[in-house]
């Protein structure tokens, strides 16, 4: 510690040894306006830094060097020790009172401010080049590209949550300061991390399934600047969305291995129509459209094999070929043509992604 800081130091024991000597002589122990005033000794203390361990050392030097001789009224020293000792407790833990409490402050300031930058980043309200001076404080670098992951469970998360606490404790032990941002937005677990670095958004997607229990991830594509993470973010959020309506089981799915979807529905009403043309004529089936779509889907899924389809129909191949046959006769198309399996699979995807026959179209 420099001479400078020592003496900074100093001003924090500001009445103290009158305290102290006046204990000793009277045994009061200290009033609420004193109490108040090492409170607030102690917070700016915390305000400018100084670390609460070396001011006690140094409240505790102060007694020591300024202990009051004589004794009480009673003439005993050991009820001058008791009521210095007193007053010292008093003091010490007022001090420390006020530290704790601006340091409290401090970290509540410091979460509000991250919370609004995250909402700023992730919504794209912000000027663009104020939020890039605010993100270097967070740790981004935001003329960097980067990519987001978005983690969703089967219960909702946030900045205190276990789940959040551990997967960002995995992800600092195993890649330190790479520039990482961990946080949550409407109950999912996000990650922000430089489009250049794969291996973290894939550990944070391991962690972020073993953590909440079988969750799912999506990864949106690596973009360049502030509204790149925005732009990450949406896709990312797209990409979930995706999943549930096309009830894909994989945990993990990347926005760009599923581009294909978002230019199939891009012409909501070219899609309808070819839904209602194509698959329509199923709803004439005993038992309505959807068993006869669900064979489409699982034929196409395992690569237009029998067998495999029937397997994960639990229907036998027999009964699986009857439907297939089924299909052709009310659609006109046959599924094992090569010519008509193109037409087929498009429109049930698109059946999927517009909730058809569950909503008209």
């Amino acid at each position: 510690m420099t001479d400078q800081q020592a003496e900074d130091q100093e001003t924090y024991l500001d009445g103290y040894a009158g305290i102290l000597a006046e204990a000793a002589a009277t045994g009061r122990r200290l009033t609420r306006d004193e109490l108040e005033e090492r409170r607030r000794l102690g917070e700016r203390a915390a305000e400018a830094g100084h670390s609460l361990r070396s001011l006690v050392r140094l409240h505790l030097d102060a007694t020591r060097t300024s202990w009051p001789g004589g004794t009480t009224a009673s003439g005993t020293g050991t009820g001058v020790a008791d009521s210095v000792l007193a007053a010292v407790t008093q003091a010490v833990d007022a001090f420390a009172e006020g530290y704790e409490r601006a340091q409290r402050l401090a970290v509540r300031q410091e979460e509000a401010a991250r919370r609004e930058f995250i909402d700023d980043l992730l919504y794209g309200r912000s000027d663009l080049g104020r939020l890039a001076e605010r993100a270097e404080r967070f740790g981004l670098v935001l003329s960097r590209a980067h990519a987001v992951a978005v983690a969703e469970g089967p219960e909702a998360y946030d900045d205190t949550a276990p789940v959040t606490r551990l997967v960002e404790t995995a992800l600092i032990s195993r890649f330190g300061d790479r520039r990482i941002l961990i946080t949550t937005k409407n109950g999912q677990l996000i990650c922000i991390a430089p489009g250049d670095q794969d291996d973290v958004l894939a550990f944070f997607a391991k962690q972020a399934y073993a953590a909440t229990d079988g969750s799912r991830v999506a990864i949106g594509r690596p973009q360049t600047g502030a509204g790149g993470v925005v732009h990450s973010y949406e896709e990312a959020l797209s990409t979930l969305e995706l999943a549930e309506r096309l009830e894909l089981d994989e945990p993990v799915l990347r926005a760009a291995d599923l581009l294909v979807y978002p230019v199939l529905t891009r012409d909501r009403q070219a899609m309808a129509d070819l839904v209602g043309s194509v698959l329509g004529p199923l709803r004439g089936a005993r038992g309505g459209a959807e068993p006869l779509l669900r064979t489409l889907e699982a034929y196409f899924d395992s690569g237009c094999t029998a067998a495999e389809a029937a397997r994960r129909l639990t229907l036998s191949v027999r009964a699986l070929t009857y439907r297939l046959d089924r299909i052709h006769q009310l659609t006109g198309a046959n599924p094992a043509d090569p010519v008509h399996r193109y037409t087929l699979q498009t429109a049930v995807i698109g059946a999927r992604l517009l909730g058809w026959p569950a909503q008209e179209i």
